[in-house]
């Protein structure tokens, strides 16, 4: 169907829809049925099959399955069969992480997807794209991805960036009219919005006519298909650290089987206890565990309205030292509210049961200038309201731009509805608000057929374009003296932070519409101003202090008067006594240098534009910050590209300022930033937490074989306590960990420096010691036992299992802090908790079980045994926890002398 070539009534009738009302909810099921979601193909996952093999595909797992095979041949089948069934179940366990990791992707995939806005039972609503069937009714506007194929019924100044599509580098515009001609391009197809394409000015109402894989883009979905890249720069150093590790442990690995041999110690009981070392002392889980704890952080990110659209932000969060923050909607409720209105000499304060002037309740129809006002207000609005509960609009549901909605509710608190004021004027063209122009206008014929140019925007620009001025009911010359009345009115309203917005009109005279806004928006007849305040958000300001305590300078930009914006910051605790307020003509005339002096001193950015934006990120990362930087609109979108991390308002953002940056608020809440960040230092601190961990734990295990082998000892532990130590300790602490709280001082410290090592401030030594620690006690309660009973060398070896185990079991706990493990509560993480009577139970079930003795080549311990083996693994940790203690109070009594 070349739906181009068709008038919007051949439109709407063959796709069997109305365009004053929509599609109903039965309507849309059906076709969703039978046409699809509206999405691209996703890229084929792998089976779940070949993700369970991979977790075979390791090198040392592929030489120790050789190795059981080999004991099997020697007639050594139960400890065959045994490490075949814990090399299984390290699989299994690697495969449910996998899935786990792509399910959290999926989801966030799900989350970030865009909305539409389209006409349901008669009624606008947003709802996910991938909703959308082919007959729906969309409204665009500047910035919306357009996520199905249209044809346009009505179009504003609407241009249509098509270069995914069409290679067209110059934004297209568009028109609603029908198209003549057999076989037009796409490129050419005026009347046509394209799916994957970008709304970069004006907006437009069209018919969904085809979607998903039906689309142009579906032909060549290949195109668009988006793919989440798991490896993040911290998995990246980690494969890197993971090759030196392996390299070290093979080394230290090949240094025990050697040892052995020489000392008469069978080649074969060598080899695979070699082999079973060098599988539980390589660290060849960590990129995965990260993968997995990254995704779980995601999730409580989630839960938390913060959407994570790229991994590598969550690590970037955590080194944030200053977030430059939008104030409308982010700092402030977003709820505008006119509650002031003058007029050349006339003062009006808006209340909710009507206007007042000096405390008298005045009747608009009685005072022109004031019916002008809040009238004019309403015509160049695209904000629409379904009032209920009577002619006061108790209850009002409304949509729209929050400025616009805050106009409509003025005129209906001043009796004035907007369906009797649009139903008089009949709208001809539109000229659209964008953030350069700083103004919208509309041109009106009204049922006496009187043309009118009807124009709002900032009172600055009006000022600049307007030579009259309507002065009680008459139109007079826009004197110096008026210029000077109307200037203290806008400082008097920006001092009690009120918004402002100045309307203007022109009478048009003849049959001929203008076409350029700029020279149709000359010499406008300036009406008056409605003042209106976004009240800052009570959250925001405790959300700014914490951030001000985490070293995380909090920086408002937008583009009210300076006024305005310093009276909210000073309300929020932004702006300190020695912070600078910058407008933005002051920073367009600064160069970079002289920018990047000043950057530092400067707290509040006013009257700024997305160009500006773009500027203030750069010279704040040339003074060494790493800045988050919020946004919503079309030209945020550099500024949110540029920044270390992007952030796109979820209700608010337009789909382009959402696809630049890395994370979406999902409430647009200032709040929401600083929780985001903590749960990015927490997850980069449970990361160091189980690297920590699991290294100090396999330090451990290589050194009490190598200690021994120097010492010319009985093998201490055989190939399959071994990897049941791997199993048993390795996996679900570490994973625990990863589900660690945030420490109570995670946002008391300083912003990580992104340059900063994995074992930085002192994981390194802490590793070292604690690993050496673990192999010494584990080797001490091995010798004792053998001094007690040198013939029961079972007993020797279960005793220095069960030490090593509850070594490392105990020292998971010291892990969970930076200090010691006397700085947290060890009861607060319930899953460490399980975890570690999990790892007990099954270390006990292979002491105690009789049909497993013989399979771990362990025995029975009584309780004198126990106390050996408890007091011993207790050592690492408390040991150093009491020298932490130490250095700590010998740090006061230094400080108390000096």
């Amino acid at each position: 169907m070349k739906w181009y070539k068709l008038s919007p009534s051949e439109v709407e009738k063959g796709l069997s829809t109305s365009i004053h009302g929509g599609l109903g909810d039965k309507e849309v099921k059906k076709r969703l049925e039978k046409v699809g979601y509206n999405k691209l193909s996703d890229k084929k996952k792998r089976p779940w099959w070949i993700l369970f093999i991979q977790q075979f595909k390791d090198f040392m797992v592929l030489v120790l399955l050789a190795a059981t095979i080999i004991s099997g041949l020697l007639g050594e089948f139960v400890d065959a069969i045994t490490i075949m069934i814990i090399v299984m179940i390290n699989g299994v366990l690697g495969f449910i992480q996998e899935i786990k990791a792509e399910k959290s992707l999926d989801a966030l995939k799900d989350l970030a997807a865009p909305q539409m806005t389209v006409k349901r039972n008669g009624e606008w609503k947003s709802i996910p794209s991938v909703q959308a069937v082919p007959g729906d009714i969309v409204k665009i506007q500047s910035g919306d991805r357009i996520s199905a194929d249209i044809r346009l019924i009505e179009a504003n100044g609407l241009y249509i960036e098509e270069s995914a599509l069409t290679g067209e580098s110059v934004p297209s515009e568009k028109q609603a009219d029908m198209l003549k001609g057999e076989d037009i391009e796409l490129a050419d197809q005026s009347n046509m919005a394209f799916t994957g394409t970008m709304v970069t000015r004006g907006s437009g109402i069209g018919v969904i006519i085809s979607t998903g894989m039906k689309t142009e883009m579906g032909k060549i979905a290949h195109l668009l298909q988006e793919t989440i890249t798991l490896a993040t720069p911290l998995q990246r150093k980690l494969e890197q650290l993971g090759k030196v590790l392996i390299a070290a442990a093979l080394l230290l690995t090949a240094l025990v089987v050697i040892l052995g041999v020489m000392q008469g110690q069978p080649p074969y009981i060598m080899f695979l206890s070699g082999v079973s070392l060098a599988v539980a002392a390589i660290p060849e889980g960590l990129p995965a565990i990260v993968t997995v704890v990254l995704a779980l952080g995601v999730q409580r990110m989630i839960k938390r309205k913060a959407i994570v659209r790229k991994l590598p932000a969550v690590e970037t969060l955590g080194c944030a030292s200053v977030i430059c923050s939008d104030k409308t909607g982010t700092l402030t409720q977003n709820q505008m509210t006119v509650t002031a209105l003058w007029s050349w000499g006339n003062h009006w304060s808006v209340q909710e049961n009507g206007i007042y002037k000096q405390n008298q309740k005045v009747k608009v129809s009685q005072s022109l200038p004031l019916t002008k006002l809040l009238s004019y207000g309403v015509l160049c609005n695209h904000a629409e309201i379904e009032i209920k509960g009577g002619r006061q609009g108790n209850k009002q549901k409304v949509t729209g731009d929050p400025t616009e909605a805050a106009m409509v509710k003025a005129a209906i608190q001043g009796d004035i509805h907007p369906a009797n004021v649009r139903e008089h004027f009949k709208i001809l063209k539109e000229f659209p608000f964008d953030s350069e122009r700083k103004r919208m206008s509309v041109i009106v014929e009204s049922k006496e057929g009187r043309k009118l140019l009807v124009t709002k925007g900032a009172p600055d620009v009006l000022l600049d374009r307007a030579n009259s001025c309507e002065y009680n009911g008459k139109v007079e010359a826009l004197t110096s003296f008026r210029k000077q009345e109307i200037e203290k009115a806008l400082g008097a309203m920006a001092n009690s932070a009120l918004r402002t917005i100045a309307i203007g009109y022109k009478e048009l005279k003849g049959p001929v519409l203008p076409h350029d806004a700029e020279e149709a928006e000359k010499n406008l007849v300036l009406v008056g101003i409605q003042g209106m305040i976004d009240p800052p958000r009570p959250e925001a300001k405790k959300a700014i202090e914490e951030c001000r305590e985490a070293g995380i300078k909090t920086i408002m930009i937008t583009g009210d008067h300076a006024a305005t914006a310093t009276a909210i910051a000073k309300d929020l605790r932004l702006l300190p006594s020695h912070g600078k307020v910058m407008e933005g003509k002051t920073l367009s005339k600064m160069d970079d240098g002289q920018l990047e002096k000043e950057v530092n001193r400067v707290y509040v950015y006013a009257r700024v534009t997305p160009e500006h934006k773009l500027r203030i990120v750069k010279a704040l990362q040339n003074q060494g910050h790493i800045v988050a930087m919020t946004g919503d609109g079309v030209n945020d979108a550099p500024a949110l590209k540029a920044s270390d991390i992007g952030v796109a308002m979820g209700k608010t953002g337009t789909d382009v300022a959402k696809e630049a940056s890395s994370l979406i608020l999902a409430d647009d809440n200032f709040a929401t930033i600083k929780a985001a960040i903590k749960e990015g230092r927490n997850i980069y601190d449970n990361i160091r937490k189980f690297i920590r961990y699991m290294l100090a734990s396999n330090v451990g295990e290589i050194l009490v074989m190598l200690f021994a082998m120097m010492l010319g000892l009985p093998l201490p532990l055989v190939a399959i306590q071994i990897l049941w130590i791997n199993l048993v300790t390795d996996g679900l602490p570490a994973m625990a960990l990863g589900l660690d709280k945030a420490e109570g001082d995670v946002m008391k410290r300083s912003p990580r420096h992104p340059g900063e090592g994995i074992f930085a401030r002192g994981l390194g030594w802490k590793i070292v010691s604690r690993g050496i620690l673990i192999g010494l006690v584990t080797l001490a309660a091995f010798m004792t036992s053998l001094h007690f009973a040198p013939d029961d060398l079972t007993k020797a070896q279960t005793i220095a299992f069960a030490t090593l185990v509850m070594a490392q079991l105990i020292h998971v706990f010291d892990c969970r802090s930076e200090h010691s493990v006397f700085h947290r509560n060890p009861f607060e993480n319930v899953y460490l908790v399980f975890a570690v009577l999990s790892s007990i139970i099954l270390m006990a079930v292979v002491i105690y079980a009789p049909v497993l003795q013989p399979v771990f080549h362990t025995t029975d311990l009584n309780v004198r045994e126990w106390a050996l083996v408890l007091g011993l693994a207790a050592i690492p940790t408390v040991a150093l926890a009491g020298n932490h203690v130490f250095q700590r109070s010998h740090a006061r009594r230094s400080k108390r002398k000096k």
